[in-house]
Protein backbone atom coordinates (compact mmCIF):
# COMPACT_ATOMS: atom_id res chain seq x y z
CA UNK A 1 0.00 0.00 0.00
CA UNK A 2 1.29 3.39 -1.23
CA UNK A 3 1.30 5.59 1.75
CA UNK A 4 -0.02 9.17 1.28
CA UNK A 5 2.81 12.14 1.27
CA UNK A 6 1.54 14.54 4.15
CA UNK A 7 2.24 17.57 2.37
CA UNK A 8 2.29 20.44 4.55
CA UNK A 9 0.26 23.63 3.05
CA UNK A 10 2.16 26.69 1.53
CA UNK A 11 3.80 28.73 3.85
CA UNK A 12 1.65 32.24 3.23
CA UNK A 13 2.84 35.06 1.30
CA UNK A 14 5.17 37.38 2.85
CA UNK A 15 3.35 40.88 3.05
CA UNK A 16 5.79 43.33 1.26
CA UNK A 17 7.02 46.07 3.07
CA UNK A 18 8.21 49.31 2.17
CA UNK A 19 12.29 49.85 3.22
CA UNK A 20 12.44 51.49 5.98
CA UNK A 21 12.32 55.53 5.44
CA UNK A 22 16.38 56.12 5.34
CA UNK A 23 17.60 58.30 7.58
CA UNK A 24 18.32 61.70 6.45
CA UNK A 25 19.52 63.34 9.45
CA UNK A 26 18.96 67.39 10.03
CA UNK A 27 16.74 68.04 6.66
CA UNK A 28 14.28 70.73 6.35
CA UNK A 29 11.09 69.59 7.32
CA UNK A 30 9.52 70.80 3.72
CA UNK A 31 12.09 68.53 1.73
CA UNK A 32 10.90 65.69 4.37
CA UNK A 33 7.13 66.31 3.39
CA UNK A 34 8.14 66.32 -0.64
CA UNK A 35 10.00 63.01 -0.39
CA UNK A 36 7.38 61.50 2.07
CA UNK A 37 4.25 63.08 1.45
CA UNK A 38 1.22 62.10 4.47
CA UNK A 39 -2.64 62.19 3.35
CA UNK A 40 -4.40 64.75 4.31
CA UNK A 41 -7.56 63.82 6.75
CA UNK A 42 -10.08 66.29 7.18
CA UNK A 43 -10.28 67.84 10.54
CA UNK A 44 -13.77 69.60 11.90
CA UNK A 45 -13.00 72.15 14.45
CA UNK A 46 -15.93 72.97 16.89
CA UNK A 47 -16.12 75.54 19.13
CA UNK A 48 -16.42 75.36 22.81
CA UNK A 49 -18.38 78.19 23.03
CA UNK A 50 -20.92 80.08 20.42
CA UNK A 51 -19.67 82.75 18.61
CA UNK A 52 -20.31 86.46 20.10
CA UNK A 53 -22.31 88.79 17.39
CA UNK A 54 -19.85 91.69 16.52
CA UNK A 55 -20.62 94.83 18.84
CA UNK A 56 -23.09 97.09 16.91
CA UNK A 57 -22.46 100.75 17.15
CA UNK A 58 -25.39 101.45 19.17
CA UNK A 59 -26.66 99.38 22.36
CA UNK A 60 -30.77 98.77 22.87
CA UNK A 61 -32.07 100.16 26.15
CA UNK A 62 -33.30 96.61 27.00
CA UNK A 63 -33.18 93.16 25.96
CA UNK A 64 -35.32 92.04 23.52
CA UNK A 65 -38.32 89.97 24.13
CA UNK A 66 -38.31 86.22 24.24
CA UNK A 67 -39.70 84.95 22.02
CA UNK A 68 -39.46 86.91 19.36
CA UNK A 69 -43.58 87.84 17.82
CA UNK A 70 -43.82 87.85 14.31
CA UNK A 71 -45.38 91.00 12.96
CA UNK A 72 -47.85 90.95 9.66
CA UNK A 73 -48.47 94.47 8.48
CA UNK A 74 -51.82 95.07 7.19
CA UNK A 75 -51.30 95.92 3.50
CA UNK A 76 -51.96 99.06 1.98
CA UNK A 77 -55.00 98.82 -0.56
CA UNK A 78 -54.85 100.51 -3.75
CA UNK A 79 -56.65 104.16 -4.49
CA UNK A 80 -60.32 104.22 -4.84
CA UNK A 81 -61.53 105.63 -7.92
CA UNK A 82 -62.85 109.00 -8.12
CA UNK A 83 -66.60 107.60 -8.87
CA UNK A 84 -66.11 106.71 -4.65
CA UNK A 85 -65.12 109.83 -3.46
CA UNK A 86 -66.66 112.63 -2.02
CA UNK A 87 -70.07 110.90 -1.92
CA UNK A 88 -71.02 110.81 2.01
CA UNK A 89 -72.28 113.44 4.43
CA UNK A 90 -68.66 114.31 5.54
CA UNK A 91 -67.36 116.45 2.87
CA UNK A 92 -64.29 114.37 2.12
CA UNK A 93 -62.70 115.18 -1.29
CA UNK A 94 -64.63 118.29 -1.10
CA UNK A 95 -63.33 121.52 -0.08
CA UNK A 96 -66.93 123.15 -0.45
CA UNK A 97 -67.97 121.30 2.45
CA UNK A 98 -66.06 122.48 5.19
CA UNK A 99 -65.86 118.95 6.67
CA UNK A 100 -62.73 117.68 8.67
CA UNK A 101 -62.59 115.02 6.01
CA UNK A 102 -62.54 111.02 5.84
CA UNK A 103 -59.07 110.51 6.95
CA UNK A 104 -57.56 106.98 6.57
CA UNK A 105 -60.50 105.32 7.69
CA UNK A 106 -61.75 104.31 4.49
CA UNK A 107 -59.94 101.61 3.60
CA UNK A 108 -60.31 99.94 7.00
CA UNK A 109 -64.09 100.55 6.43
CA UNK A 110 -64.13 98.73 3.53
CA UNK A 111 -61.48 95.91 4.67
CA UNK A 112 -64.00 95.48 7.71
CA UNK A 113 -67.22 95.12 5.71
CA UNK A 114 -66.33 93.17 3.15
CA UNK A 115 -64.66 90.80 6.09
CA UNK A 116 -68.07 90.61 7.21
CA UNK A 117 -69.84 90.19 4.56
CA UNK A 118 -67.31 86.83 3.93
CA UNK A 119 -68.26 86.03 7.29
CA UNK A 120 -72.09 86.30 6.75
CA UNK A 121 -71.78 84.02 3.04
CA UNK A 122 -72.98 86.99 1.22
CA UNK A 123 -71.50 88.83 -1.89
CA UNK A 124 -70.89 92.56 -2.62
CA UNK A 125 -73.50 92.43 -5.33
CA UNK A 126 -75.96 90.95 -3.42
CA UNK A 127 -76.36 94.27 -1.99
CA UNK A 128 -78.61 97.32 -3.27
CA UNK A 129 -76.35 99.48 -5.74
CA UNK A 130 -75.68 102.37 -3.23
CA UNK A 131 -75.01 100.09 -0.23
CA UNK A 132 -72.87 98.20 -2.62
CA UNK A 133 -70.72 101.71 -3.24
CA UNK A 134 -70.85 103.05 -0.06
CA UNK A 135 -69.04 99.06 0.93
CA UNK A 136 -66.41 100.28 -1.70
CA UNK A 137 -65.99 103.43 -1.04
CA UNK A 138 -65.27 102.80 2.47
CA UNK A 139 -67.91 104.52 3.85
CA UNK A 140 -69.87 102.35 5.87
CA UNK A 141 -68.32 100.33 8.67
CA UNK A 142 -68.90 96.26 9.01
CA UNK A 143 -71.61 97.12 11.86
CA UNK A 144 -73.65 98.40 8.93
CA UNK A 145 -73.45 95.67 6.52
CA UNK A 146 -74.36 93.20 9.90
CA UNK A 147 -77.36 95.57 10.59
CA UNK A 148 -78.28 95.39 6.92
CA UNK A 149 -78.61 91.44 6.97
CA UNK A 150 -80.61 91.15 9.98
CA UNK A 151 -83.43 93.83 8.86
CA UNK A 152 -83.93 91.56 5.79
CA UNK A 153 -84.68 88.59 7.93
CA UNK A 154 -88.04 90.39 8.52
CA UNK A 155 -90.30 90.60 5.62
CA UNK A 156 -91.63 94.00 6.42
CA UNK A 157 -88.01 95.53 6.64
CA UNK A 158 -87.10 93.68 3.61
CA UNK A 159 -89.52 95.48 1.45
CA UNK A 160 -88.91 98.99 3.25
CA UNK A 161 -85.06 98.38 2.66
CA UNK A 162 -86.00 98.99 -0.95
CA UNK A 163 -86.31 102.38 -1.05
CA UNK A 164 -83.55 104.63 0.10
CA UNK A 165 -84.76 107.16 2.39
CA UNK A 166 -86.08 103.97 4.49
CA UNK A 167 -82.48 101.72 4.30
CA UNK A 168 -80.41 105.20 5.10
CA UNK A 169 -82.54 105.81 8.12
CA UNK A 170 -83.40 101.97 9.45
CA UNK A 171 -79.40 101.75 8.91
CA UNK A 172 -78.49 104.30 11.18
CA UNK A 173 -81.44 103.61 13.98
CA UNK A 174 -83.38 100.19 13.64
CA UNK A 175 -86.08 101.12 16.21
CA UNK A 176 -86.98 104.02 13.48
CA UNK A 177 -89.83 102.42 12.34
CA UNK A 178 -91.47 102.21 15.91
CA UNK A 179 -90.66 105.52 16.66
CA UNK A 180 -92.56 106.47 13.47
CA UNK A 181 -95.47 104.50 14.81
CA UNK A 182 -95.22 106.31 17.98
CA UNK A 183 -95.39 109.89 16.80
CA UNK A 184 -98.08 109.27 14.26
CA UNK A 185 -99.74 107.29 16.72
CA UNK A 186 -99.81 109.64 19.71
CA UNK A 187 -100.70 112.96 16.79
CA UNK A 188 -103.84 110.64 15.74
CA UNK A 189 -105.00 110.37 19.31
CA UNK A 190 -103.92 113.80 20.14
CA UNK A 191 -105.50 115.91 17.33
CA UNK A 192 -108.91 113.19 17.63
CA UNK A 193 -109.15 114.34 20.81
CA UNK A 194 -108.64 118.01 20.19
CA UNK A 195 -111.35 117.97 17.53
CA UNK A 196 -113.85 115.88 19.96
CA UNK A 197 -112.81 118.89 22.50
CA UNK A 198 -113.33 121.70 19.82
CA UNK A 199 -116.91 120.13 18.15
CA UNK A 200 -118.48 117.98 21.03
CA UNK A 201 -122.20 117.61 19.59
CA UNK A 202 -121.13 118.01 15.74
CA UNK A 203 -118.51 115.77 15.94
CA UNK A 204 -120.34 113.20 14.31
CA UNK A 205 -121.89 115.37 12.02
CA UNK A 206 -118.36 117.25 10.71
CA UNK A 207 -116.73 113.82 10.56
CA UNK A 208 -115.55 115.19 6.67
CA UNK A 209 -113.96 117.82 8.29
CA UNK A 210 -111.98 115.79 11.17
CA UNK A 211 -110.72 113.28 8.87
CA UNK A 212 -108.96 116.01 6.48
CA UNK A 213 -107.53 117.34 9.45
CA UNK A 214 -106.98 114.31 10.89
CA UNK A 215 -105.13 113.26 7.53
CA UNK A 216 -103.04 116.45 7.58
CA UNK A 217 -102.04 115.77 10.77
CA UNK A 218 -100.48 112.40 9.99
CA UNK A 219 -98.67 113.86 7.00
CA UNK A 220 -97.13 116.42 8.93
CA UNK A 221 -95.71 113.81 12.24
CA UNK A 222 -94.57 111.82 9.30
CA UNK A 223 -92.13 114.19 8.23
CA UNK A 224 -91.39 115.40 11.29
CA UNK A 225 -90.31 112.08 12.49
CA UNK A 226 -88.71 111.17 8.58
CA UNK A 227 -86.81 114.28 7.50
CA UNK A 228 -84.65 115.30 11.03
CA UNK A 229 -83.56 111.38 11.59
CA UNK A 230 -80.32 110.28 11.69
CA UNK A 231 -79.10 108.35 8.71
CA UNK A 232 -76.44 106.38 6.72
CA UNK A 233 -75.55 108.60 3.84
CA UNK A 234 -75.64 106.41 0.79
CA UNK A 235 -76.11 109.41 -1.79
CA UNK A 236 -74.23 109.08 -4.44
CA UNK A 237 -71.96 111.85 -5.77
CA UNK A 238 -72.93 114.88 -7.32
CA UNK A 239 -71.59 116.20 -10.71
CA UNK A 240 -68.15 117.81 -10.45
CA UNK A 241 -69.96 120.52 -12.25
CA UNK A 242 -72.58 121.31 -9.37
CA UNK A 243 -72.31 124.59 -8.02
CA UNK A 244 -71.05 125.24 -4.14
CA UNK A 245 -74.11 125.79 -2.69
CA UNK A 246 -75.25 122.34 -3.49
CA UNK A 247 -72.14 120.69 -2.95
CA UNK A 248 -72.31 122.13 0.77
CA UNK A 249 -76.06 121.18 1.30
CA UNK A 250 -75.02 117.58 -0.43
CA UNK A 251 -72.40 117.06 2.31
CA UNK A 252 -74.06 117.94 5.29
CA UNK A 253 -76.10 115.52 7.77
CA UNK A 254 -80.01 114.66 7.62
CA UNK A 255 -79.62 115.52 11.76
CA UNK A 256 -77.69 118.15 12.92
CA UNK A 257 -76.80 116.56 16.03
CA UNK A 258 -76.31 113.05 14.74
CA UNK A 259 -73.42 110.68 15.72
CA UNK A 260 -70.77 110.31 12.90
CA UNK A 261 -69.56 106.65 11.56
CA UNK A 262 -66.28 105.53 11.74
CA UNK A 263 -63.27 107.68 9.58
CA UNK A 264 -66.25 110.28 8.87
CA UNK A 265 -66.64 113.95 10.88
CA UNK A 266 -69.03 117.01 10.16
CA UNK A 267 -68.06 120.17 10.60
CA UNK A 268 -69.96 123.26 12.60
CA UNK A 269 -71.09 124.89 9.19
CA UNK A 270 -72.35 121.48 8.11
CA UNK A 271 -74.19 120.81 11.02
CA UNK A 272 -76.04 123.83 10.83
CA UNK A 273 -76.29 124.01 7.07
CA UNK A 274 -78.79 120.68 8.56
CA UNK A 275 -81.05 122.79 10.15
CA UNK A 276 -81.49 125.52 7.37
CA UNK A 277 -81.77 122.71 4.81
CA UNK A 278 -84.91 120.56 6.82
CA UNK A 279 -85.91 123.67 7.86
CA UNK A 280 -86.48 124.63 4.47
CA UNK A 281 -87.83 121.00 4.11
CA UNK A 282 -90.61 121.09 6.53
CA UNK A 283 -91.45 124.88 5.90
CA UNK A 284 -92.85 123.26 2.25
CA UNK A 285 -94.21 120.35 3.81
CA UNK A 286 -96.08 122.26 6.64
CA UNK A 287 -97.47 125.10 4.15
CA UNK A 288 -98.96 122.72 1.69
CA UNK A 289 -100.46 120.62 4.66
CA UNK A 290 -102.06 123.75 5.91
CA UNK A 291 -103.13 124.89 2.75
CA UNK A 292 -104.87 121.33 1.53
CA UNK A 293 -106.27 120.69 5.23
CA UNK A 294 -107.97 124.41 5.54
CA UNK A 295 -109.12 124.08 1.98
CA UNK A 296 -110.66 120.86 2.63
CA UNK A 297 -112.06 122.81 5.85
CA UNK A 298 -113.64 125.89 3.72
CA UNK A 299 -114.97 124.10 1.36
CA UNK A 300 -116.83 121.78 3.76
CA UNK A 301 -117.82 124.79 5.48
CA UNK A 302 -119.12 126.86 2.78
CA UNK A 303 -120.99 123.30 1.51
CA UNK A 304 -123.16 123.44 5.05
CA UNK A 305 -124.01 127.27 4.97
CA UNK A 306 -125.40 126.61 1.59
CA UNK A 307 -127.14 123.32 3.42
CA UNK A 308 -128.29 125.14 6.18
CA UNK A 309 -128.36 129.12 6.71
CA UNK A 310 -128.13 128.97 10.54
CA UNK A 311 -124.67 128.22 10.36
CA UNK A 312 -123.24 131.47 8.39
CA UNK A 313 -123.23 133.18 11.74
CA UNK A 314 -121.88 130.37 14.26
CA UNK A 315 -118.97 128.87 11.73
CA UNK A 316 -116.31 131.51 10.37
CA UNK A 317 -114.29 130.98 7.42
CA UNK A 318 -110.39 129.95 8.24
CA UNK A 319 -107.94 132.29 6.32
CA UNK A 320 -106.02 129.70 3.97
CA UNK A 321 -102.90 131.44 2.85
CA UNK A 322 -102.02 133.48 6.12
CA UNK A 323 -102.25 130.44 8.49
CA UNK A 324 -100.42 128.20 5.92
CA UNK A 325 -97.63 130.32 6.20
CA UNK A 326 -98.34 130.68 9.77
CA UNK A 327 -98.01 126.88 9.94
CA UNK A 328 -95.45 126.29 7.59
CA UNK A 329 -92.77 129.25 9.29
CA UNK A 330 -93.65 126.92 12.65
CA UNK A 331 -92.60 123.55 11.63
CA UNK A 332 -89.39 124.84 9.84
CA UNK A 333 -88.19 126.87 13.58
CA UNK A 334 -89.80 125.22 16.11
CA UNK A 335 -91.11 121.71 15.14
CA UNK A 336 -87.52 121.28 13.39
CA UNK A 337 -85.36 122.04 16.59
CA UNK A 338 -87.59 120.13 19.13
CA UNK A 339 -87.14 116.90 16.73
CA UNK A 340 -83.43 117.42 15.52
CA UNK A 341 -82.63 117.19 19.17
CA UNK A 342 -85.01 115.14 20.36
CA UNK A 343 -84.03 112.29 17.45
CA UNK A 344 -79.96 113.37 17.91
CA UNK A 345 -79.64 114.16 21.59
CA UNK A 346 -81.79 112.41 23.32
CA UNK A 347 -82.29 109.61 21.86
CA UNK A 348 -79.34 108.70 19.48
CA UNK A 349 -76.87 110.15 22.08
CA UNK A 350 -78.12 109.98 25.99
CA UNK A 351 -80.94 106.95 26.15
CA UNK A 352 -79.50 104.52 23.35
CA UNK A 353 -75.83 104.25 24.70
CA UNK A 354 -77.46 104.03 28.45
CA UNK A 355 -80.35 101.39 27.32
CA UNK A 356 -78.51 99.87 24.06
CA UNK A 357 -79.36 96.20 25.26
CA UNK A 358 -82.60 96.93 26.70
CA UNK A 359 -85.14 97.38 23.43
CA UNK A 360 -88.43 97.05 25.38
CA UNK A 361 -87.54 99.98 28.16
CA UNK A 362 -85.74 101.71 25.51
CA UNK A 363 -89.06 101.82 23.37
CA UNK A 364 -91.19 102.86 26.21
CA UNK A 365 -88.99 105.91 26.92
CA UNK A 366 -89.29 107.02 23.54
CA UNK A 367 -93.01 106.94 23.65
CA UNK A 368 -92.87 108.79 26.40
CA UNK A 369 -90.59 111.17 25.36
CA UNK A 370 -92.14 111.87 22.10
CA UNK A 371 -95.71 111.58 23.76
CA UNK A 372 -94.55 114.90 25.88
CA UNK A 373 -93.44 116.40 22.91
CA UNK A 374 -96.11 116.54 21.17
CA UNK A 375 -97.91 117.75 23.98
CA UNK A 376 -95.55 120.31 24.08
CA UNK A 377 -95.87 121.22 20.27
CA UNK A 378 -99.58 121.72 20.20
CA UNK A 379 -99.64 123.95 23.39
CA UNK A 380 -96.74 126.10 21.35
CA UNK A 381 -98.39 126.02 18.21
CA UNK A 382 -101.96 127.63 20.31
CA UNK A 383 -99.61 130.39 21.37
CA UNK A 384 -97.52 130.96 18.19
CA UNK A 385 -101.10 131.34 16.61
CA UNK A 386 -102.54 133.66 18.63
CA UNK A 387 -99.42 135.86 18.60
CA UNK A 388 -99.09 135.81 14.49
CA UNK A 389 -102.94 136.52 14.57
CA UNK A 390 -104.09 133.87 12.53
CA UNK A 391 -106.38 132.43 15.90
CA UNK A 392 -108.49 135.23 17.46
CA UNK A 393 -109.15 133.92 21.50
CA UNK A 394 -113.25 134.03 21.48
CA UNK A 395 -114.15 136.87 24.35
CA UNK A 396 -116.97 135.40 26.68
CA UNK A 397 -119.67 137.29 26.44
Amino acid sequence: MATLARCSPPPPPRRATSPAPPRHGLLPRALLFALHPVPLQPRILLPSHPPRLPHLPFSFSRALPLPLRLRITRPILPALSSSFSGGGGDGHNNNSGGGDGEGDAGPDNRGEALFVLAQLGRKLDSLPSDLAAAVEGGRVTGEIVRRFNELEASALFRWLLQFRGFRERLLADDLFLAKLAMECGVGVIAKTAAEYEKRRENFMKEIDIVIADVVMAIVADFMLVYLPAPTVSLQPPLARNAGAIANFFHNCPDNAFQIALAGRSFSFLQRLGAILRNGAKLFAVGTTASLIGTGVTNASIKARKAVDKDLEDEVEDIPVVSTSVAYGVYMAISSNLRYQILAGVIEQRMLEPLLHNHKLLLSAMCFAIRTGNTFLGSLLWVDYARWVGVQKVKEEA
